[in-house]
């Protein structure tokens, strides 16, 4: 990788939705915010503080009010990182902020209206776009990753059993950074593939309705974008560029009381809380510049966003906000957390030629295989000047680096044409032959037979390379084809055009911002008197102001600490309803489960200090340690376990058992209508007792076993001795 170490801060912007219909209806008029879009400033009023106290000011890199557009948010801000990453940069984005502000509007918008689509779907456009317009000799692969956090457990939005199986687990390596293992990963070679994959991921996310938003995201989402980039360098060899793009849509921060959520919304609320605050910590470590220890270990998503702040990267952050008075303290603090968050340091550099490059890997299956069709296509036309009779030499020029599919296919073809032909004339000059015997005959047919079907075995094998090597030929993306055919000229020019205003209005943006700086220093400096009148009225002046941004800073403490109480309360508030859940499961704890079986679990209990949270240990150690579990003894080949002498003899009678390999015996009862048989004149003579008997039936029932076959009453003795039974018994 590149060794340039070259500082850039994080780029933040403030983005303000227009009020709701309900916060309208509810609330006084007007909002609490307002924006200076040449300045980058936004002004926020306190809505209980009386008229004479000043109001807050923060200045941004760009602020955007509620009438701005998707495309200029795009332009001005994110435009130049997705360039980066397709110069082999990392690059993040992420929308932060309250529940209902805009933060998934802002990453995705409305797909279906090219107007107001959002981040996402416009950075789609702009990477292939770009690939498009690229020159010939570049190739590009583009791979798309869509994962969330839900309650601390990363989930593949991808995978269609991501709900049943556990959550995957993070890695960090020196090359890449921290990773998350076996995530699946999807090339795309069009927008239409991508906007597909992102379509499924979005139907399989968690979301949830809440007071304050009907579609309230209840996972932290990252949809994470590769592409990979092969050049010629100035050396003559290939060299790859790898840049990763991640597109990050945090779930909103929540107040219970406002937002109403009971039973698992009261869950994901508290998780997604304290991901927030580890993410906030990490932003004031980082911000503050004297802390040693930065606290990334604190949540999945703090470690995920781990290079996105501070790291290899350059980030993005855009802060949303509600005008609305009653969200006034949710407001504030989403604006100090982003004013914190200016001061981060990066450290972007290029990834240049890392290991873990899989263009290179399909670079060389593509060589490989290209080799295997080279081959194939030599022997073959080697096979067939044999067969007309020529004579080959071999020319010194040296063949074609890029074999045409379709010439391989038709010399394929008429190669196996000939040979068939040439294998039948064979075949009826050995039929015709008179001096040969039957037994040669037959043994000529069977070689010529096994010769065609070795022919036609190595034409499927050059079919299935061909298709394979044309499989993954497709996945590479090739600059200067087209990909979208409404790309051409003029929008190119009229890209070009838009992105130098967007870069013009932010220069300009930032010269307007130094001179203010500027003039409040120089204005002490030509600072002159002419009388003792005219220098107090001055210092009057200057003492009102430093008295004012006295009050302002104080007025800043207040509200901290207030903040701080509040966050305090809350805390306390769910700490109360998590504990009392707690008690609920311990008193079904105590009272339903055995304690033997309390205990078998609590032995396999384990904590994980790597993912901060307990396990299970495995019933079967792994085959490395020494204590494994003995193996059940056989002492039958075929038998899963020992049998009994009853359960083979049972077993020799020819029944089909369901227990056939077990030690059990199954009894079932006889629930078919009872086999009668009528008794002639003469056996009941013989059985005086039959009459006696308190019954009506007329026949008599015998039960059989699972393993008797069923036989008819035969005997009138067993009827008797039956009866005689029964008489005593009463």
């Amino acid at each position: 990788m590149s060794k340039n170490k070259s500082s850039e801060s994080v780029k933040v912007v403030v983005r303000c939705r227009p009020l709701s219909r309900k916060e309208e209806s509810n609330g006084p008029a007007g909002g609490i915010v307002q924006m200076d879009l040449r300045l980058g400033q936004v002004i926020l009023k306190n809505p209980r503080a009386p008229p004479s106290e000043p109001q807050k000011t923060f200045t941004f890199d760009a602020v955007y009010d509620s009438s701005s557009k998707q495309r200029d948010l795009y332009d001005e801000s994110v435009r130049p990182l997705i360039d980066s990453v397709l110069a082999g940069f990392n690059g993040t984005i992420f929308a932060y902020g309250q529940t209902g502000t805009g933060k998934t509007y802002t990453m995705q918008g409305l797909w279906l209206d090219p107007e107001k689509q959002g981040v996402i779907p416009n950075a789609f456009d702009h990477i292939f776009t770009h690939i498009s317009r690229s020159q010939s000799d570049k190739q590009y692969l583009v791979r798309a990753s869509y994962l969330e956090i839900y309650l601390e457990e990363i989930r593949d939005l991808l995978d269609p059993n991501h709900g049943n199986t556990r959550g995957l687990e993070l890695r960090e390596s020196p090359e890449t950074g921290v990773y998350v293992q076996d995530l699946t990963s999807c090339v795309c070679k069009s927008i239409k593939e991508i906007e597909e994959v992102m379509n499924v991921g979005n139907q399989a996310r968690a979301v949830g309705a809440t007071d304050m938003n009907e579609h309230s995201s209840r996972s932290h989402a990252l949809f994470l974008i590769t592409v990979e980039c092969s050049q010629p360098g100035p050396d003559g060899r290939k060299h790859i560029r790898v840049g990763r793009l991640n597109l990050v849509d945090l779930a909103g921060s929540e107040r219970q009381a406002k937002t109403g959520v009971q039973g698992d919304r009261l869950k994901e609320a508290a998780k997604i809380n304290l991901s927030l605050s580890a993410l906030g910590n990490v932003i004031s470590a980082l911000a503050d510049g004297r802390s040693s220890h930065v606290p990334y270990r604190d949540s999945k998503l703090t470690r995920l966003l781990q290079d996105s702040l501070g790291g290899n990267a350059k980030t993005v952050m855009v802060a949303t906000l509600g005008p609305a008075p009653q969200h006034y303290d949710e407001t504030l603090t989403t604006l100090r957390y982003a004013n914190r968050a200016k001061n981060i340091q990066n450290q972007p550099r290029v990834n240049e030629d890392p290991k873990d490059a899989l263009l290179r890997e399909f670079q060389k299956e593509i060589a490989r295989l290209r080799a295997q069709l080279n081959h194939r296509r030599f022997r073959s036309k080697q096979k067939k000047e044999q067969v007309d009779g020529e004579a080959w030499e071999r020319e010194g020029d040296e063949e074609e680096e890029e074999v045409e599919e379709e010439e391989v296919e038709k010399e394929a073809e008429e190669f196996v044409k000939l040979e068939e032909q040439r294998l039948e004339k064979e075949n009826e000059a050995i039929r015709e032959d008179q001096f040969l015997l039957a037994e040669e005959k037959q043994k000529l047919l069977g070689e010529n037979e096994k010769m065609m079907g070795d022919l036609r075995k190595r034409q499927e094998a050059t079919e299935q390379l061909t298709a394979r090597y044309k499989a993954m030929e497709s996945k590479l993306l090739v600059g200067g084809k087209n990909i979208i055919d409404h790309t051409n000229e003029q929008q190119k020019m009229l890209e070009m055009k838009r992105q130098e205003i967007a870069e013009q209005t932010r220069r300009e943006r930032e010269m307007q911002q130094q001179m203010l700086i500027q003039d409040e220093e120089a204005v002490e400096l030509r600072e002159t008197f002419t009388s003792l009148q005219q220098e107090v009225e001055a210092k009057t002046k200057k003492l009102k102001k430093l008295y004012a941004k006295l009050q302002c800073t104080k007025a800043e403490i207040k509200d901290v600490n207030d903040e701080h109480v509040r966050s305090r309360q809350e805390l306390e508030q769910t700490q109360n309803e998590l504990t009392r859940e707690l008690k609920f499961k311990y008193l079904i704890i105590e009272n339903f489960i055995p304690p033997e079986e309390k205990n078998k679990i609590m032995n396999r209990l384990m904590f994980d200090p790597e993912e901060d949270e307990w396990k299970f240990k495995p019933l079967v150690p792994d085959e490395s340690k020494s204590s494994q579990m003995k193996k059940r003894p056989a002492s039958a080949v075929g038998y899963k376990r020992p049998i009994s002498q009853y359960a083979r003899v049972a077993l020799s009678m020819g029944t089909h058992s369901r227990y056939r390999a077990e030690n059990v015996m199954l009894l079932e009862l006889d629930m078919t209508p009872p086999n009668t048989s009528a008794l002639t004149d003469g056996e009941q003579n013989q059985s005086p007792t039959l009459n006696n008997f308190p019954t009506n039936d007329k026949g008599i029932c015998k039960s059989r076993s699972w393993c008797q076959s069923q036989k008819s009453i035969t005997s009138s003795s067993s009827n008797n001795s039956l009866f005689a039974a029964l008489k005593t018994f009463n």
